[in-house]
């Protein structure tokens, strides 16, 4: 467990937000650290969506799947999207 920053770009945000996950968090987590900053602030809640993550133009991140297990790099960025 390590502290792992990204590079967030929140669907509907037009502030990259660098938010601080833990390398065994999973990408729904990510999501959902990424939504603190986003939702509510500049982003309205989609109640009924679910948030996905991915490198920009890239498919989706399996939700499961570990920052750890993942590629990514610190300070990486990752765009945030609603599915």
């Amino acid at each position: 467990m390590s502290l792992f920053p990204l590079c967030c770009n929140f669907e509907g945000d037009f502030v990259l937000q660098l938010v601080p996950v833990d390398s065994e968090n999973t990408m729904d987590e990510v999501a959902q650290a990424a939504a603190h900053h986003s939702v509510g602030r500049r982003v309205k809640n989609q109640p009924n969506r679910i948030l996905r993550v991915r490198r920009p133009g890239q498919s989706f991140f399996a939700r499961n799947l570990k920052v750890s297990e993942s590629d990514l790099k610190p300070t990486e960025c990752v765009e945030i999207i609603w599915e």
